[in-house]
């Protein structure tokens, strides 16, 4: 079904905005600023990159999972989420690193990283070739979905998990460890309160995966990971996943992992399944305009992205306000407060959630039929990887800018 475009008298079409005409950059903006940024050259140059990555080098996957050497459980678990054909980073990597290789694995957003490494790390765990391992996300939310996808492929196995993020019960984190565990999945700032609390002794893990490492750099963790490597063994497995490399990152790879193997997996998901386009609200109320785009039929489940706390929250008040099934995350919010947001969304028992960009990155939400900047990003990046949240598993997607 063809998808309706939004009335002239709200749609910018493709007119440009006045002002700079770069991409933004890598430049942020603090509170009260706001960023110059041409849209429109952000969507065109969006396209571009979009239409340079379909490349004939396109893997093609010809393997089921059947096809690689699993233990039994770990097969009837992937059977049981309902996967039987790897995605192509899996089929690329996941012999990789059951070997025990360093590897770099490069990928869109949402083809299936998470996957990547979970599976071949989990069944040498099972053969009992390796005993325990570490995983860094940059966000709380994706620490929590990659340890709920540890805990269903490794389901009804004698391995076990712990999660350490902040925004949660220290005290509780600390009895989970006090067990015999064989993942540790948290993020930066909470791993090192525990190892500075002498809870986490890092020199006993295996392996170390960073996952969205693209993103843990952009959030100012360097430092924070740069300790954390220091103290795990040299001759541990590294893995590295990412949509993006950078100098930050080929010189972080270069200072802890000497070998690495790099592969890149160029997907066209982002092009041909979303649509973009600009919102122009110029003598109008925004908020209205906003709420004539949420009535339309076809909007069904929609992510909302601000800028601010503060003008998230705001936002999420007014359009309760007016009727619509809605939440919001945010860093003000404890971390059980934003689950049952993102529970909430995901479960369709609200449709619209209002998020800073704590939800742009690594977050797997399936059937988002709209993705709305309220709130021009601060970067390029962040306008990809916002857009990344529709469009998902072969289907469609919008996403809208609002401009003034």
């Amino acid at each position: 079904m063809q998808r309706r475009r939004p009335t002239s008298r709200w749609s910018g079409g493709n007119s440009r905005r006045g002002g700079s005409n770069s991409f933004g950059g890598g430049r942020r903006y603090g509170r009260g600023q706001k960023p110059d940024i041409n849209i429109s050259a952000f969507i065109e140059k969006a396209k571009q990159e979009q239409s340079s990555a379909q490349q004939p080098e396109a893997h093609v996957v010809t393997r089921t999972f059947s096809d690689f050497n699993l233990t039994d459980q770990l097969h009837r678990n992937i059977e049981q989420l309902g996967f039987t054909q790897p995605t192509p980073i899996q089929d690329q990597v996941m012999e990789m690193v059951y070997a025990g290789k360093n590897v770099l694995g490069l990928a869109n957003t949402g083809t299936g990283k998470t996957g990547a490494f979970l599976i071949p790390l989990i069944n040498r765990m099972l053969e009992g070739s390796l005993k325990k391992i570490l995983v860094i996300a940059p966000t709380r939310e994706l620490a929590v979905q990659i340890n709920t996808s540890f805990r269903e492929l490794a389901a009804k196995t004698n391995l076990y998990s712990v999660q350490v993020i902040g925004g949660a019960s220290m005290q509780r984190q600390v009895q989970h460890l006090s067990k015999n565990f064989n993942a540790l999945i948290g993020t930066p700032g909470r791993l090192l309160d525990l190892v500075d609390r002498r809870k986490i002794n890092l020199s006993e893990f295996d392996t170390v995966v960073l996952d969205e490492v693209d993103r843990m750099l952009d959030m100012g963790f360097v430092r924070d990971i740069r300790s954390i490597l220091q103290a795990t063994p040299a001759d541990r497995q590294s893995l590295y996943f990412s949509a993006t490399v950078s100098p930050a990152i080929t010189q972080l790879i270069r200072d802890f992992s000497p070998r690495v193997e790099q592969v890149s997996v160029k997907t066209n998901q982002t092009a041909d399944s979303v649509d973009q386009d600009v919102i122009s609200y110029k003598n109008q109320n925004k908020i209205d305009v906003l709420h004539e785009i949420l009535k339309d039929s076809e909007v069904t489940k929609v992510l909302i992205f601000g800028r601010t706390k503060r003008g998230v929250k705001k936002l999420m008040f007014e359009l309760r306000d007016r009727g619509f099934r809605t939440d919001s995350i945010h860093g003000n919010k404890t971390q059980s407060q934003r689950q049952r947001a993102l529970t909430a969304f995901r479960q369709d028992d609200i449709s619209i959630l209002v998020a800073t960009d704590v939800a742009a990155r690594g977050l797997d939400i399936d059937d988002v039929s709209h993705v709305i900047n309220y709130e021009v990003p601060d970067t390029f990046d962040d306008y990809i990887h916002r857009i990344g949240r529709t469009g998902r598993g072969g289907k469609r997607g919008v996403a809208y800018t609002f401009v003034q």
